[in-house]
């Protein structure tokens, strides 16, 4: 299980990269055409590993990459 999160994290990422931030998860769920829970825990990983950042906005959140500098 560790692993398909992680690969479908890198999906994630990759989607992030040529979309930019998202208003709704659901467009990275429709995008990356995993599963829903998959993609969510994904999102949950990278947020913790600070490659994303989550905005609570309009009763749903925001994703969009972390700016490293």
């Amino acid at each position: 299980m560790i692993t398909k999160i992680g690969l479908v994290a890198g999906d994630v990422l990759n989607y992030l990269d040529g979309h930019g931030g998202v208003d709704q998860i659901e467009n990275i769920v429709a995008g990356v055409e995993k599963e829903d829970d998959i993609v969510f825990m994904s999102i949950g990983w990278l947020a913790r590993e600070g490659l994303v950042v989550l905005e609570r906005k309009d009763g749903g959140y925001t994703v969009e990459l972390s700016r490293i500098e």
